[in-house]
């Protein structure tokens, strides 16, 4: 009895090993590879339980999402563009694996095994790309262009490989630095230049704006003198028209008048001073009242 159960203990054990060596899961965002003594059998793509020969046949996993793998360049190894600029490049590289057969057989197992391949190919067309391109171009919206280019020619080389390449980015484009601190001193000397273009415009500006504030002032004062100027004759004249009439009414009246208003403006202060003989006809009316004259 006891070696009854210790071998139905054994085989249910053997049992079980044999069905976790049979069975095996694939996750939804990987794929795998089945492969027998190393020779590959078949590709699943498909999520959820599967079953291979126990012993015999191995998993290899490979990623479905989109991978990244970024490129540093060595310091000192620089890009040279077509205006003989040279560029320090740091790029990066989105690709997904879509044969993993194909992957397998060219680059082995790893998801990132394709890296070396990917970087030798991504700056020889980088390189290649750059050199008919200004610096410019580079830095401007005409990037884009660039990098599609770029993307394109390393697209043409990867299915072989059993890659799609999604995007290629520039991360960083840095110049030299001998470089970059004459750059900073022309952008400098650049930005002197017009400051001081600007200040130059700025006073020719405020000095035709003076110019002609004080045009326009004297023009407005010319008009005003010329204007008070007229209006002062006007009322001298109506003065004079006024008075002319008044004394045609009634000359005794009026001349009496005249010499009190006289009398009134001189002696007015009490500061007046005049040198005239007691007989002179200008204080008549002090002496002796006007009479008026006969009918």
């Amino acid at each position: 009895m006891n070696r009854a159960l210790i071998a139905l203990i054994a085989l249910v054990v053997v049992l079980l090993i044999v069905a976790d060596a049979s069975l095996f899961t694939v996750d939804q965002t990987q794929q795998v590879l089945i492969t027998q003594f190393g020779d590959p059998i078949r590709v699943i793509t498909q999520p959820g339980l599967h079953v291979k020969t126990p012993f015999v046949q191995t998993v290899i996993p490979f990623d479905k999402r989109l991978l990244r793998v970024e490129f540093v360049e060595p310091p000192g190894d620089e890009v040279i563009l077509g205006d003989q600029r040279r560029l320090a490049v740091d790029s990066f590289v989105v690709f997904r694996i879509k044969d993993p057969l194909r992957y397998y057989q060219a680059v082995g197992v790893g998801d990132f095994a394709i890296e070396s391949r990917l970087n030798s190919i991504v700056t020889a067309s980088l390189r290649r790309v750059l050199a008919n391109n200004k610096l410019l171009d580079v830095l401007s919206a005409d990037r884009e262009r660039i990098m599609a280019t770029i993307r394109d020619q390393v697209s043409a080389e990867m299915p072989a490989f059993g890659v799609s390449i999604e995007d290629v980015r520039i991360r960083r484009a840095d110049l030299p630095q001998e470089n970059t601190q004459a750059i900073l001193q022309r952008m400098q000397s650049e930005r002197h230049r017009v400051a001081a273009q600007a200040r130059a415009e700025g006073a020719e500006a405020s000095a035709k704006i003076r110019a002609d504030a004080e045009r326009e002032r004297t023009v407005l004062l010319a008009q005003g003198r010329a204007t008070a100027d007229r209006l002062r004759g006007e009322g001298e004249a109506g003065a004079t028209a006024t008075y002319a009439a008044a004394f045609n009414q009634d000359p005794w009246f009026f001349g009496i008048w005249r010499t009190l208003q006289g009398y009134r403006d001189a002696f007015d202060t009490g500061a007046a001073r005049l040198v005239i003989t007691p007989d002179n006809a200008y204080l008549r009316y002090l002496q002796a009242a006007p009479t008026p004259p006969g009918p």
